[in-house]
């Protein structure tokens, strides 16, 4: 059939059959199908979604579209994780070496950031030299060697994927659930996984607006995952307000090195602990996610998991230093400005406001095209339910290289301010849940 008897067939409703999606991917992969055809098949599905079986014959043509990297003579489970992203996750970065340190290998193609939410890839380039690169036979290698190794989508993983997922930002169906789900599972099958743990996460500064929703993505990974024959666990984790205490890449570098030294702050290392042990329990070697969770504790805590990571920025061309020194080897902003929020508690904070703010900075892109300033970002001393007395030192620190009449410096400011609600100390207030798990879906 030609595309657009495809594209009629799909947005009337029917259901295509394996030959005519693998026939669609294959000219979505060569360039035979123009990109109009692809807008407005993406645009059919997005209006008509695609059944279960669609589904998984879509993402199998999308992981087949390019090299399907064998990790089978590495005798270790390969258990990796995915977040739908979310402002201030630098979890992967102290996760993989911990699940590594405790036996489990993790394979991870992890993405560049884009919009308010920053992407792993992006804040390990801040770590001088540190590549990202690899070949797959590098990237095979090391997992083998070291447990871990943290690489860019080249262009032979999932090459349909990188087609369509620059089509369906620029033709309003990014939303759409089965290709959110198709996209991720794509390239995590590429990987030669035999599991994954997905970090979902559900609020205002997410993708995921509510609960309901983050469970169908949710469904549809799973159920992606079955027919694949993988394993694989959904932890549903609040995004509202920012995760830790750093917005920007080097910034989360050194707070992801304080959580690999068994610190950092609570909440970052709640989730490490929590997608850690969910990851050991699909390896096989923790027998619940609570004796997960209490070995990547020990892991983060005897110094282990901090030892991984050195290797696997020395084997990747970082500076090592980093992990002993990171002030010494990570890139410094050229200014550094205080903002102090009025008196009161914190009620409420809009993570993806501070997000934006962080990207105005320098933190992050707004188009593919845009430069990085890898030192740019925020410190955030500061969470909901916390107290700021009077005359208390300035909760938030704007890292830069603008000039100070910037326009994006004053508009980041605003931004700030008005991401905190602050009500007065002594109105009755409700404290906020002490985790982020929202739920765990295995």
């Amino acid at each position: 059939m030609l595309p657009v008897q495809l594209i009629r067939k799909k947005r009337d409703g029917g259901a295509l059959d394996d030959a005519e999606i693998r026939a669609f991917i294959t000219g979505i992969t060569d360039g035979s199908i123009p990109d109009y055809q692809a807008a407005a098949m993406l645009m059919a599905i997005f209006f008509q979604g695609l059944s279960a079986g669609e589904l998984a014959a879509w993402t199998d043509a999308m992981t087949h579209s390019g090299d399907v990297i064998d990790l089978s003579q590495i005798a270790r489970a390969k258990i990796d994780k995915h977040s739908t992203g979310g402002v201030g996750d630098k979890i992967s970065i102290p996760l993989a070496p911990a699940v590594a340190a405790c036996g489990v290998a993790v394979p991870m193609v992890s993405g560049r950031g884009l919009g308010h939410t920053g992407g792993t890839l992006d804040k390990l380039a801040s770590i001088p030299g540190f590549r990202i690169d690899l070949s797959l036979a590098q990237f095979a290698a090391q997992v083998d060697q070291i447990g871990a190794c943290l690489i860019g989508q080249t262009e032979r993983i999932a090459p349909a994927d990188k087609r369509l997922y620059a089509l369906r930002d620029v033709t309003a169906t990014i939303e759409s659930l089965p290709m959110i789900a198709s996209s991720i599972m794509s390239k995590k099958l590429a990987e030669g996984i035999d599991g994954l743990v997905l970090d979902c996460k559900v609020g205002r500064g997410a993708f995921m607006k509510t609960l309901e929703r983050a469970r169908e993505l949710c469904g549809l990974i799973r159920g992606i995952g079955q027919r694949a024959g993988k394993r694989v666990t959904c932890v549903l984790t609040e995004m509202t307000q920012p995760i830790g205490r750093t917005i920007g890449n080097a910034l989360e570098i050194r707070e992801s090195i304080e959580v690999l030294r068994g610190g950092g702050p609570r909440d970052t290392r709640e989730l490490t602990h929590v997608l850690g042990g969910e990851m050991l329990v699909l390896g096989g070697v923790a027998r619940d996610p609570a004796e997960g969770a209490a070995r990547i504790e020990r892991a983060l805590g005897d110094g282990s998991a901090l030892e991984v990571f050195r290797k696997l920025v020395a084997a990747q061309g970082g500076d090592p230093r980093v992990c002993d020194s990171p002030g010494s080897v990570l890139p410094r902003p050229a200014h550094r400005d205080e903002l102090a929020l009025p008196p009161g508690r914190v009620a409420a904070i809009d993570g993806e406001a501070l997000g934006i703010a962080a990207l105005l900075l320098g933190a992050g892109r707004r188009t593919t095209d845009d430069r990085i300033d890898p030192a740019a970002g925020l410190v955030v001393d500061a969470y909901q339910g916390e107290l700021i007395e009077p005359g208390a030192p300035p909760q938030i620190i704007l890292c830069h290289s603008l000039a100070p009449g910037d326009h994006r410096l004053a508009e980041a400011r605003r931004m700030i301010e008005a991401a905190f609600a602050i009500q007065p100390a002594d109105r009755p207030f409700t404290e906020p849940p002490a985790s982020r798990i929202l739920e765990v879906i295995r």
